[in-house]
């Protein structure tokens, strides 16, 4: 099974079920955003975890399988289309250089890892819509020089 098989058959299960990714990354013990990124196809789940989300979801263990094998991360077209993913590209592209220039000046030359990294999305109510709140907290990794 390929992860494009696996990440549809999770899709199907969490639907019919009526499941939260939440609900799902709770039976795992793990993050939503990480368990997502999981079933999605980007990240590797380690054997315990695997079988716990299959359990979850009354699949098999060719599924859990497919989510312990190494994926291989690529965003497939430069430029998202989906319109979500499309802001939060325009958000970077847009913001990208400021953050840049504000890392480096309170952290030196270096970047934020996304392996040793967490990323939480939350909603907060406000009477004038509620608000997406998108926290990425990674450590930050100084470049060598030699």
């Amino acid at each position: 099974m390929n992860h494009e098989m696996m990440t549809a058959a999770i899709l199907t299960a969490k639907n019919e079920k009526g499941l939260t990714w939440e609900q799902l990354a709770e039976a795992i013990g793990m993050s939503p955003v990480w368990t997502t990124s999981c079933c999605f196809g980007m990240n590797t789940m380690l054997e315990d975890q695997a079988r716990a989300l299959c359990k979850a979801l009354d699949l098999d263990m060719d599924v859990a399988s497919a989510l312990q094998t190494c994926p291989s991360k690529h965003w497939g077209d430069a430029v998202p289309q989906d319109p979500l993913i499309y802001r939060l590209y325009e958000a970077t592209m847009i913001y990208g250089p400021s953050v840049k220039a504000l890392v480096h000046e309170k952290f030196g030359d270096g970047i934020m890892s996304a392996i040793d990294y967490e990323m939480y999305v939350e909603k907060v109510e406000n009477p004038k819509g509620d608000r997406v709140v998108i926290t990425m907290d990674g450590k930050f990794l100084p470049y060598k020089r030699w």
